[in-house]
């Protein structure tokens, strides 16, 4: 599966708990006796908000008690409206493109915190719509998302861990990271949760409160090494030569993955059925895999054209002395 069609359907279970989300609010509105998680308190809190505001505006009704199908038109018009101006915004959004790193993070922070907004203000405006006091609505919401504010304190660790994540520059969008052991390119950070793909296309989710020790891969060059073993009896002067001739031209065979020259950093192990030479080059994390095998492909075609052994493991078998 490509990395187009992970995100794709990433983004189409995204969607769905989005939706389902809004359902279970919706649902713990108009029906808080089912709401098992909230207290007696809270509870009445949430139905005193229903029967305040809900109850008493939908359905829109006039003076003489008839409904009034010219709110609903307005209403669905007003939502036409906002959705048109949330899409444009993301197209003005997209035209925009920059340099680095951390603008793009910002870039794509301010289109989430426009589609909050262009929520929120859907919500006050319609039900001011429907004929509820807007400020009266907004001092209800404000109790309301006090209420729910305390079972949903993980929400807040996450609103102001994602903050801190920017603030504190601890990475960005296009960084290589590994969290717990996943290692991925950052696709998104959000005001809740940051979304990690790894070199397969899987996209992994995490919670931005969550996110409790991380490496950051692109801040310094990272280090590929390759161990090449040759036998005991080849000439170890003459393979050393061979490697360094050969980080000599890496750089101009393959300028996209070298960009500096690697280096041969010695004898790693003396093993035992042969003497293993370790070499390293400085390169991109985008690259290290790529970079890693071309240096192995290289280091074997290097040593088969000297004409230097590279063994491999050889098992003597002795069946004692004849008689």
């Amino acid at each position: 599966m490509n990395s187009n069609g992970s995100e794709r359907k990433s983004g189409d279970a995204g969607r769905r708990v989005g939706i389902g989300r809004r359902l279970l609010l919706i649902f713990g509105i108009f029906v808080p006796e089912a709401c098992f998680f909230l207290s007696p308190s809270q509870r009445e809190a949430v139905k005193l908000f229903r029967d305040t505001y809900f109850s008493k505006y939908l359905p829109a009704v006039t003076a003489d008690g008839g409904f009034d199908f010219m709110r609903i038109v307005a209403l669905a018009l007003m939502i036409a409206g906002c959705w048109a101006f949330y899409r444009l915004a993301l197209w003005i959004m997209s035209l925009l493109h920059f340099g680095t790193r951390r603008a793009e993070t910002i870039k794509g922070l301010i289109a989430n915190i426009i589609r909050y907004c262009v929520v929120i203000f859907a919500v006050i405006f319609g039900l001011n719509i429907l004929g509820a006091d807007v400020l009266t609505v907004i001092a209800g919401l404000g109790i309301l998302a006090l209420v729910i504010g305390f079972g949903a304190q993980s929400l807040i660790e996450d609103f102001f861990a994602g903050l801190f994540i920017l603030f504190e520059e601890r990475f960005y969008v296009g960084d290589i990271i590994s969290v717990d052991g996943f290692r991925g390119t950052v696709k998104s950070i959000g005001l809740v949760s940051t979304r990690i793909a790894d070199i397969g296309g899987n996209i992994r989710i995490i919670n931005n409160s969550a996110i409790k020790t991380l490496t950051n891969l692109s801040n310094v060059d990272s280090v590929a090494v390759s161990i090449v073993s040759i036998a005991y009896g080849a000439d170890l002067r003459k393979a050393e030569a061979v490697i360094n001739d050969l980080c000599e031209r890496l750089p101009s065979m393959y300028p996209n993955f070298f960009q500096k020259k690697p280096y041969y950093t010695g004898v790693e192990n003396l093993g035992e059925s042969s003497v293993d030479l370790r070499v390293v080059a400085d390169v991109d994390e985008n690259n290290i895999y790529n970079a890693r095998r071309t240096l192995n492909r290289e280091l074997k075609l290097a040593m088969d054209d000297a004409g230097i052994e590279i063994p491999f493991p050889q098992v003597v078998v002795w069946q004692g002395k004849e008689k």
